[in-house]
């Protein structure tokens, strides 16, 4: 996991409308919609993604990092993200809800017996990532819903709130602390920029290059991205092929780990050793076993 303190980016604000009869969004993306990256958005929706078995890249307010085994995120109320699932396996899929929290009506949240689902929409604004037996029951759930009559999904959702409201298997991946500042010229660099690094991490970026991008000159660009993310451009792109890395860390197969270095930008092994290890706190061959041992295996 790799997030800065108390940055904040411009992300753009995505108007979501449930069709007519439903109070939320249910939607089933399919491996060929998924390859379309998002862009870095926010909504006053709550958001629940489920995504089995696939493997990806999370982007949710300052935090970064990867999954390799599916993931099951909530992420609440105008909290900036990006797209996830990058691959998925066989026939599975990417599940979406995005739900207005005061769907349930006026009050609901504040009774005695939904404390604990007011308590749970409050932590999703740090951004949760949920694993074990809740991912997998909430996931099909999920899934379930979609044969369901209007009336049975809008109480199959108030007992999957419930049910995560319960959980303890859970990680909070502390992506708060972002101010919501709408400008259009602003948040049209921040895509063009992030856009950008997805498509040449592994090549050579030249700062010159990317300020021109955005028409601007290296001291402005150096200067609106500082204010825009609390840490330089490099430091971003750094960070954003270490994240890289550690997803093909842990995949299976047998590339090296100078390999993986060159697939993610480094010309240099030393320098990418001590970059993920700063990062990281442990070294590529150390953060790769460690996911042998637990994966039994798996890993590659």
């Amino acid at each position: 996991m790799y997030h800065s303190k108390q940055p904040y980016l411009k992300p753009a604000l995505r108007k979501i409308e449930p069709e007519y009869g439903n109070s939320f969004v249910l939607r089933n993306f399919t491996e060929k919609l998924t390859n379309q990256v998002p862009r870095w958005h926010y909504h006053p929706e709550l958001e629940l993604v489920y995504i089995e078995e696939g493997s990806g890249k999370r982007h949710i307010g300052n935090h970064l990092s990867c999954f390799s085994d599916g993931d099951l995120i909530m992420i609440g109320s105008n909290l900036p993200h990006m797209g996830f699932a990058s691959r998925l396996n066989g026939e599975n899929q990417e599940v979406v809800l995005q739900v207005d929290e005061n769907c349930f009506g006026q009050g609901f949240l504040e009774m005695n017996e939904t404390a604990s689902i007011k308590k749970l929409f409050e932590t999703s604004k740090l951004g949760l990532s949920f694993y074990g037996d809740t991912k997998r029951e909430v996931g099909q759930r999920l899934k379930s819903m979609f044969q369901m009559a209007p009336f049975e999904k809008m109480i199959e959702l108030i007992r999957i709130f419930h049910l995560l409201s319960q959980s303890r298997e859970f990680e909070i991946l502390d992506a708060n602390g972002l101010s919501i500042v709408i400008s259009g010229s602003d948040n049209h660099r921040i895509d063009t920029i992030y856009s950008y690094v997805r498509r040449h991490f592994t090549e050579p970026i030249a700062l010159v290059d990317v300020a021109a991008l955005v028409n601007m000159t290296e001291p402005s660009f150096c200067r609106f991205f500082k204010k825009a993310t609390n840490k330089t451009f490099f430091q971003f792109l750094v960070e954003y092929r270490i994240m890289h890395a550690s997803k093909l860390l842990s995949e299976k197969g047998d590339k090296t780990i100078s390999m993986i270095a060159d697939e993610c930008g480094f010309q240099n092994i030393s320098n990418f050793n001590r970059a993920f290890k700063k990062i990281t706190g442990k070294s590529p061959s150390e953060y790769r076993n460690d996911l042998r041992r637990v994966l039994g295996g798996v890993a590659g």
